[in-house]
């Protein structure tokens, strides 16, 4: 039995059926920015491996890293230990985010579990009994249990879990657009907050971009109203930066197109540049102090793969790869490509919207039922791309070359183009 055999009767992937009841591409070899498949096919990647190959693969430096962490040491238990690459890598977030105190996780869902572990303990250091929180609609945070309570559940793939989940308190979002009004959401915030602040630990949102809940861009100053808010009740802000960080939308982190500062920042994906799964945890000192001084004394969560030497070695390399590079240049010209041409399909009568921040192009269909059609065309046209839903969009590593980019973005408007002659047939 060959291992596709295998994969096909007893490998679960995301999001899927066993056995997938849609076509699961084997894979090669990557190279920069090409995902070449065991059938010779060579497929441009539009996706950066969910947003994490921000460098895209096989980089010479971070191979290297990773290599000489491998001979030295691969992994050490982080309970009662340290090491060097964990340290540097502290430090390097410290620096990076303003923030003093890091937890070093192994995925981006489990740094939400910590940093809604953290909230609750740090009101609890404080006599508090809070335990809820508040969330956007339409919000996405992960796949774990504590994550998923804090994803809409009447918009977002977690709605099967229903009454299992803790049950938390979801605003009306802001609207789209990166200048647009923010009121309605702004009033409705206002509102739950005098009315629940009493029970509520934290308020987790993704700054300025919505993820997978919809990749909703929306106005920056929304957030300056919502520390303003957090402060006033005493709520710990806490940004979900796992798919905006390390550049996605331009600015080192999403917040950062803000003056704010916020109590917790999450962070993952493009951390590790796409090699091994790590994540971070980052708070004030005063939450870690509030906690570590009072009678709790500790933070109880401990991943055995946390602080992995491996991962933070990449990570390491990743953010020194970054800070050395002209990677704000790169990102902004690539905004430029997705808004001239992504602008050129935004007519088109199965099309609701298109927008774009970053490396980040989306298009958002009028309706979720094209999403096959539009991937297997995408496919047979040299892409990889992966729509979810009503949502047909690319995120890109920001070294991809100007080529590659306008075959991703060529192949979105011929797959509109032939999804909507079809249409109109029917």
């Amino acid at each position: 039995m060959n291992y596709l055999e295998i994969d096909k009767h007893h490998t679960w992937h995301p999001y899927n059926s066993l056995p997938s009841k849609s076509p699961i591409l084997a894979v090669k070899k990557t190279k920069k920015c090409k995902i070449y498949l065991e059938d010779g096919t060579k497929l441009v990647d539009g996706m950066s491996s969910w947003w994490s190959a921000i460098h895209g693969y096989n980089n010479k430096k971070l191979n290297k890293a990773l290599e000489k962490q491998s001979k030295i040491m691969p992994h050490i238990m982080f309970g009662g230990l340290t090491h060097k690459p964990a340290a540097l890598l502290t430090k390097k977030l410290v620096d990076l985010t303003g923030l003093n105190s890091v937890f070093l996780c192994d995925s981006g869902s489990v740094g939400v579990e910590v940093a809604l572990k953290t909230s609750i303990l740090y009101q609890k250091a404080k006599s508090k009994d809070k335990f809820k929180f508040l969330a956007l609609k339409n919000a996405y945070h992960g796949d774990t249990l504590g994550a998923m309570s804090v994803c809409d559940k009447d918009n977002s793939m977690h709605s099967l879990y229903g009454d299992y989940l803790s049950e938390n308190i979801f605003i009306e979002t802001p609207n789209l657009g990166f200048e647009s009004d923010f009121n309605e959401s702004l009033k409705d915030l206002e509102k739950k907050l005098e009315l629940n602040h009493e029970k509520i630990a934290g308020f987790i949102l993704e700054p300025v971009v919505q993820g997978a809940g919809g990749m909703r861009i929306y106005n920056p100053k929304y957030l300056e109203k919502v520390r303003e808010l957090c402060t006033k009740y005493d709520i710990l802000m806490i940004l979900d930066e796992i798919a905006t960080g390390f550049g996605h939308t331009g600015k080192m982190f999403a917040f950062q197109h803000t003056n704010i500062k916020p109590d917790i920042i999450i962070v993952g994906k493009g951390l590790t540049g796409g090699y091994i799964t790590m994540a971070a945890m980052i708070t004030t000192k005063n939450i870690s102090d509030t906690i570590s001084n009072s009678d709790i004394g500790v933070l109880m969560h401990g991943p055995t793969f946390m602080a992995n030497p491996l991962a933070c070695s990449v990570a390491n390399a990743s953010i020194d790869l970054l800070l050395n590079s002209s990677w704000k240049k790169r990102v902004l010209k690539i905004e430029k490509v997705f808004k001239n041409e992504l602008e050129k399909i935004k007519h088109s009568k199965i099309v609701r919207d298109v927008r774009n921040i970053g490396a980040i192009g989306v298009i958002e269909l009028k309706d979720d039922i094209y999403s096959s059609q539009l991937q297997d065309f995408c496919v047979k046209n040299g892409v990889w791309l992966r729509p979810f839903g009503k949502l047909f969009y690319s995120i890109v590593a920001y070294t991809i070359s100007k080529k590659d980019l306008l075959k991703i973005t060529n192949t979105m408007i011929e797959a509109i183009n032939y999804i909507e002659s079809n249409y109109e047939k029917d």
